[in-house]
């Protein structure tokens, strides 16, 4: 089992040229990126099913990356990387990576470890429950337990969501719902109101925040969600 889209975040520009070929001839689709902040300045940086990882990377630390990706995405992280310091690997696996190969390592180990990874996570993600809607009390429940109370823009931000079943919810569809809809109250305002409901998630669960932009449309929350 093998993921479709898979980012390498390296700036050995070698190495990745011949592994992401390597990776592509095996039917994945790859992107490669040689600075951490490019990744994060790409508007799909979140979206991919894999990423593979350099530790030292110009921009974002390997390991603060890792961070960042685990409070975006449930996608497998696999590190593969020449720092060997004792620590390395408790600080890589701690911040949220699924596993870690020390360089130098064989493509055939790379798409092994991958492989191994993706089953782990396709599993896990299959296991996760649904994220709810309570109206009345104007919460949204983690699948943990945790509740994430809810504004009035909040709450009609995600009866669009729940409408659309796990699909896209255009801008125009959000800011019509919201009643940000005319000339006078542009796409800053819709981006605000998403960012602090993105903001009370992840203050309220250490769970992935399922809302994430969908590059040219909207927006979608990527997990199940049901009515309290």
């Amino acid at each position: 089992m093998l993921p479709q889209t898979l980012a390498l975040v390296d700036d050995d520009l070698e190495f990745s040229e011949f592994l992401a070929l390597d990776l592509r001839s095996r039917g994945l689709e790859v992107k490669v990126y040689a600075d951490s902040s490019d990744l994060l300045a790409d508007p799909d940086g979140f979206r991919f099913d894999f990423y593979i990882l350099d530790l030292s990377l110009p921009g974002v630390d390997g390991v603060e990356l890792i961070r960042i990706l685990r409070r975006r995405s449930s996608a497998g992280v696999l590190v593969v990387s020449g720092r060997l310091a004792p620590d390395v690997f408790e600080a890589v696996i701690t911040a949220g990576a699924d596993m870690y190969l020390a360089k130098p390592v064989g493509f055939d180990q790379v798409a092994l470890a991958v492989r191994a990874v993706q089953r782990r996570a396709v599993a896990a993600r299959e296991q996760v429950q649904s994220w709810r809607l309570d109206r009345r009390a104007s919460e949204l429940i983690a699948p943990d337990g945790a509740k994430v109370s809810l504004s009035a823009s909040d709450l009609a931000v995600m009866e669009c969501f729940l409408e659309a079943g796990g699909e896209p919810v255009t801008r125009e569809t959000l800011r019509q719902r919201l009643g940000r809809d005319s000339p006078d109250h542009p796409d800053n305002l819709l981006h605000a109101t998403i960012y602090r409901l993105r903001r009370r998630i992840e203050r309220a669960t250490p769970m992935v925040v399922p809302l994430q932009s969908q590059s040219r449309v909207g927006y979608v929350f990527r997990g199940t969600l049901a009515v309290a």
